[in-house]
């Protein structure tokens, strides 16, 4: 469906605007469409990404400021996200040994079966985008980069 239908609005002011309007509402349907993938597993998309990250730092455990630094929402709060992680078992916090200021967390094995379970309900939302080429989806993922570099050096 073409941005002009979806949000029903024929004219733009430019098709920069037209872009922007079209990133953000294809952002949140991605978004919306992972949340309702997640909602089996009881995890939201923020503390999947918190499970995710700290896939990658398993089986070592990672710090609160490096989960906050990688999280795809700059705007979470890792700190609660990981206390909501604990309470639901999946994650373990632990006073790191060299800076007893700093919090360690990592994965408990409940911790890794969540995140196996809802990587496959990722995976199969994921199947939406099947319309696109391998090709199409190099060229997107180009593009948004590109964006974001030439975005970045504008201030």
């Amino acid at each position: 469906m073409k941005i002009e239908e979806a949000i029903k609005q024929k004219n733009f002011g430019s098709e920069v605007e037209k872009m922007v309007v079209n990133l953000i509402f294809t952002g949140n349907w991605i978004l919306s469409t992972n949340a309702q993938a997640l909602k089996p597993t009881g995890l939201t998309t923020q503390q999947f990404n918190v499970l995710r990250i700290l896939k990658g730092q398993h089986p070592k455990p990672a710090a609160i400021s490096l989960v906050n630094e990688r999280m795809l929402d700059k705007m979470s709060n890792a700190s609660r996200l990981v206390e909501k992680l604990r309470q639901k078992g999946l994650v373990e916090r632990t006073p790191c040994p060299d800076d007893r200021r700093q919090v360690d967390v990592k994965l408990t094995e409940l911790g890794l079966e969540v995140l196996k379970e809802s990587n496959k309900a990722i995976v199969n939302a994921a199947k939406k985008f099947n319309g696109l080429s391998d090709k199409e989806v190099s060229e997107v993922n180009n593009l948004l980069d590109k964006l974001r570099t030439n975005g970045s050096n504008i201030d």
